[in-house]
């Protein structure tokens, strides 16, 4: 099979994910394409929406059409990392000696849904770290390798604040995407409707196994990308910065620190899968154009004013790809 074949793979593989989800998902086409691209980046997915949007069955249905390890971590206050990690349980042989053997937590599946992170301690938060970083965890010294294809998708509600620890700017970089669920429209609530409150019956089936999707992933980075779009990419996030030659004024008085190495990196990978989706063996700027506020949005932070007048960052990404197009 040659590269454009391979291409072509991806692109029907896409699309055999999103007739499958259709059978219960209504909508959320978007997400559904950030969450296909964080995989095959190997990325993990900060997603935010308010409660009852669906994000568990968008996370559950995905497990069960990539016939992926599926485990879900519910965050409360007190979760203790041994939770998430495992830990060593003392045990006794047939002799009536004792030993430890290791007991896997959760964090031991290939798709982990990570419910509500900000209502856990930082300390537990912090348990997921290694993991995301990584692809492994180390408990009592012995460190164990978690099983690829391996993704946290974690969610937050972004209005219900009391009792949460916001996350920390450095586990908050580690997210490939942040991704916002929108509210169903009328014609999609009928059909969400329909599908939930009717005799509707349905029943997913894995459409792309494991093999196939570590032979997608290895296939990214293959994807070439001419030096004017890497470019152009690299002035996006420079341009987040407040101190740049080339900041907007919105920048310069709304934001504290702009995107890291690390949102370069996110908007490159992200834009060849998005070229792949689209049928295409090459990256333009507008595939960069395409992930930017995802690829972005967390990695801008704002200052005291931003926050006091509510600047929504999403809008200032837009600025700054309008400022970037006229350079």
């Amino acid at each position: 099979m040659n590269i454009n074949e391979k291409a072509e793979t991806i692109q029907r593989n896409y699309e055999r994910i999103v007739n499958e989800l259709a059978k219960i998902i209504v909508g959320q086409e978007v997400l559904i394409k950030h969450l296909f691209t964080c995989l095959l980046c190997g990325g993990h997915a900060l997603i935010e929406g308010v409660p009852g949007l669906g994000k568990t069955l968008i996370v559950r249905s995905l497990s069960k059409i990539l016939d992926l390890k599926y485990s879900r971590i519910q965050f409360t206050p007190d979760l203790m990392p041994a939770d998430i990690l495992g830990t060593n349980i003392v045990k006794e042989d047939e002799k009536g000696s004792r030993y430890f053997e290791f007991y896997k937590g959760p964090i031991f599946g290939q798709l982990i849904l990570a419910d509500e992170i900000n209502r856990a301690s930082p300390k537990t938060q912090s348990a997921l770290l290694e993991a995301m970083q990584e692809e492994k965890v180390t408990v009592f010294g012995t460190k164990y390798h978690l099983e690829p294809p391996f993704m946290v998708l974690a969610t937050q509600n972004p209005i219900e604040m009391e009792g949460t620890y916001p996350l920390p700017e450095a586990q908050i970089d580690r997210f490939f995407f942040k991704l916002k669920i929108d509210y169903p429209d009328q014609d999609q609530l009928q059909e969400i409707i329909a599908k939930t409150t009717e005799d509707y019956q349905y029943e997913l089936k894995g459409v792309i196994d494991t093999d196939s999707i570590l032979e997608m992933k290895s296939l990214v980075k293959q994807v070439p990308i001419a030096s004017h779009v890497k470019d152009y990419a690299i002035r996006l996030v420079l341009d987040s910065h407040p101190g740049n030659a080339h900041a907007i004024e919105q920048i310069k008085e709304y934001v504290l620190f702009g995107a890291s190495p690390r949102g370069v990196q996110s908007l490159i990978l992200a834009a060849k899968v998005s070229a792949l989706i689209d049928g295409r063996y090459n990256v333009s700027i507008e595939d960069i154009n395409d992930v930017a506020k995802p690829a972005l949005r967390h990695r801008i932070a704002l200052n005291i004013r931003g926050e006091t007048e509510g600047i929504d960052v999403d809008d200032i990404v837009g600025e700054i790809l309008s400022n970037v197009q006229t350079q």
